[in-house]
């Protein structure tokens, strides 16, 4: 049986020589290999006690709200900044280059909710970091927080320091 990793493909020197690029939309162009990176994010909650999933544009969207549908939970988007209709509060991250704000709705997550974050990719951190900030200034409570793939590299993990992290797949390198 194959495994989610198999389904990865893997671009040497890109963006820059030396590394190699993870690419996600290999698994989503296999109905196979999409079917079961769900079933393991979902794997990876059973047990934990939850009220809502919440994932970041675009690709968070794509693993997250399939979670939330087959768990029967709801799903709150995190956008980019000025893309969200209603009231919103924001946060900024760093990024390899400059900064960057994303959003969410100030209604979406009610105070002493259980929350589990789900994204494609974990590399820095500076994303989920920025969306636990989020969460938690609306009096949500981060339970866990999964990932499809882990750059253990660039060591992401350490932003997420005190938080219940998963990883379907763990690449040592950037």
């Amino acid at each position: 049986m194959k495994k989610v990793e198999d389904y990865v493909r893997s671009i040497p020197d890109f963006p820059e020589p030396g590394i190699i690029f993870r690419d996600v939309t290999s698994i989503l162009q296999d109905a196979d290999g999409l079917h079961l990176a769900i079933d393991q994010l979902v794997e990876m909650l059973d047990g934990v006690d939850y009220d809502v999933v919440v994932g970041p544009e675009s690709r968070g969207f794509i693993f997250g709200v399939p979670v939330a549908y087959a768990m029967h939970k709801s799903f709150v988007p995190v956008r980019k900044k000025g893309k969200l209709p209603c009231e919103t509060i924001s946060a900024e991250y760093d990024l390899e280059y400059g900064s960057a704000e994303i959003e969410m709705h100030k209604d979406a997550i009610k105070p002493g909710q259980k929350v589990v974050i789900v994204d494609d990719l974990i590399a820095t951190g500076g994303t989920t970091e920025a969306i636990i900030r989020l969460i938690e200034e609306l009096g949500g409570e981060v339970v866990k927080i999964c990932f499809v793939m882990e750059l253990a590299g660039l060591k992401g993990r350490e932003k997420l320091k005190g938080y219940e992290v998963g990883s379907v797949i763990t690449y040592e390198g950037k």
